[in-house]
């Protein structure tokens, strides 16, 4: 069952995240993020955008969101998605899932631009995302210093909305 975080979900999240700190390259995090600081942007992030948890049989082995892209005021249209599944569950379809649901709920934002930043290579992630019309847009090359060699990251855009959608419209001022 797919449904929105809450702060009683940071152990779990912590437990999916903190592997990918730790172990991988996935995320340029270098130190475990503790429950409190994970309670703290769920607080954060929820108050702005959609942020989903799988939950199953009373755990959460996969989760979704999207967060700020950039802080500047002409990128308020765009956020960047964050997908994550936990080790050894992979390749059963949660990610695909978590991927569909926060699509659905981030069309019924304002958010005209989704924006993706991958560690390359990582052609399970690559795949999920082309899967969702995510193209690749960029590749920075030897970007990061993580698990004592240079990493790339690249970077996939979802434009939402093609073709139908208005400009947005600037607040009156008062």
């Amino acid at each position: 069952m797919i449904r929105p975080v809450n702060t009683a979900d940071a152990p779990a999240i912590c437990g999916i995240y903190n592997y990918y700190i730790v172990s991988t390259a996935v995320s340029f995090e270098e130190n475990p993020v503790s429950v409190t600081e994970m309670e703290g942007r769920i607080r954060a992030i929820t108050a702005q955008y959609p942020w989903f948890v799988w939950e199953e049989a009373g755990e959460v082995p996969a989760y979704a969101y999207v967060n700020t892209w950039k802080e500047r005021a002409a990128y308020r249209y765009a956020a960047e998605l964050s997908i994550y599944v936990r080790h050894g569950r992979e390749g059963r379809g949660l990610g695909r899932k978590m991927m569909a649901h926060l699509l659905e709920a981030v069309r019924k934002t304002d958010i005209h631009t989704l924006i993706s930043g991958i560690t390359i290579p990582n052609d399970r992630s690559v795949a999920l995302h082309e899967k969702f019309g995510f193209q690749k847009i960029a590749r920075f090359r030897e970007i990061g210093f993580k698990l004592d060699a240079w990493q790339d990251v690249g970077y996939w855009e979802l434009i939402l909305g093609e073709g139908g959608r208005e400009q947005p419209r600037e607040k009156a001022a008062e």
